[in-house]
């Protein structure tokens, strides 16, 4: 039996959507520890270095979800990028994800934060992106880029959502950020009210951001199942 390109797309859409929400169940569960003030300061920082390896396959799940995406739309003739644009953004999304296993590479340290934060500027661009397209569709009914008309909006929805839900984990990702500055400071000063509120506040405003997100991805997993409209 023939295995035609599409249908190895559909596999790898849903393997990168199993890693993207699964793993992130795990981070949430992992990091919860990070915040118990009754654990010692080795053990907090071993959770926390677990929900970092458990973090990097849905943080590269993630983008990888898009050269599959818009090649998946391009056979569908529903896609902004075609034509030679697919591979450009496979190869784009190839370097981003360099980016993101060195900055887990080198984490902790100087070069680490750096690379991090270079990471994020790509998601600055690639958030309004997302929704540009998303939203062009979502209002016309028309593809940018293309003379594609009258297309089906549950493409351009799914553009938008994932803009959103980029948004969703880039909120995440500062949280993690001021864990880092957390326990820069437990480490100098000791555990102290103003320091563990740091955790637990942060936890909090994780887990909201959490529940957000997870209901965001099995809904744009539903819409691009099921395709409504």
């Amino acid at each position: 039996m023939e295995i035609m390109m599409h249908d190895v797309l559909r596999w790898l859409h849903v393997i990168f959507a199993a890693y993207w929400l699964g793993g992130e169940w795990g981070v949430f569960n992992a990091s919860t520890n990070v915040a118990n003030e009754k654990l010692d300061i080795d053990d907090r920082l071993r959770h926390m270095e677990t929900a970092y390896r458990i973090d990097i396959l849905p943080r590269s799940a993630i983008i990888w979800l898009l050269p599959v995406g818009f090649h998946m739309g391009d056979n569908y003739g529903l896609s902004p990028i075609t034509g030679i644009g697919i591979p450009i953004v496979w190869v784009l999304t190839a370097v981003w994800w360099c980016i993101i296993f060195a900055a887990f590479h080198h984490r902790g340290t100087a070069l680490g934060i750096k690379i991090t934060e270079f990471d994020d500027k790509i998601r600055y661009i690639v958030i309004p992106g997302l929704w540009i397209l998303g939203g062009y569709t979502l209002w016309t009914g028309n593809v940018l880029f293309t003379e594609e008309t009258n297309v089906p909006l549950w493409f351009g929805l799914k553009l938008f959502m994932f803009g959103f839900i980029l948004c969703i984990g880039l909120a995440l990702r500062i949280i993690m950020k001021g864990w880092a500055v957390a326990f820069h400071r437990l480490r100098e000063e000791g555990s102290t009210p103003e320091i563990e509120a740091i955790f637990t506040n942060t936890l909090a405003a994780g887990r909201k951001c959490a529940y957000v997100y997870w209901v965001s991805i099995i809904t744009m997993a539903f819409i691009g199942v099921t395709k409504p409209f």
